[in-house]
C-alpha cells in the first residue's frame, strides 16, 4: 500500500479501535477489491457504485471471506 493509504488505514484503526493488523491489505485482497470496483462501475454504468460496493463488502466480511463475497457479486452480475 502507499503512504496515503497506510495513513488512512491507521486513522481508521485508531478511530474504530480495530487492530491495524486486521486492516492490512495483501496483494490478493487489493486485486479482488479493485476487480469488484471495476465490475461495479462497468456493469452498473455508475462509477459511484465502485466505492459503495467495496464498502458493502467490507461491512459483510464478519460473515464471509472476501473471496466468497466477491464470488457472490460476480454471480449476481452475470
Amino acid at each position: 500500500m502507499d503512504d496515503w493509504l497506510n495513513q488512512a488505514r491507521d486513522a481508521v484503526a485508531e478511530a474504530s479501535g480495530v487492530p491495524v493488523e486486521q486492516l492490512e491489505l495483501d496483494d490478493d485482497a487489493v486485486a479482488t477489491l479493485l476487480e469488484l470496483a471495476r465490475v461495479a462501475a462497468h456493469e452498473s454504468g455508475e462509477r459511484t457504485n465502485a466505492p459503495l460496493l467495496c464498502y458493502l463488502v467490507g461491512r459483510a466480511q464478519d460473515g464471509a471471506s472476501l473471496d466468497n463475497l466477491a464470488a457472490a457479486v460476480r454471480r449476481s452480475t452475470s
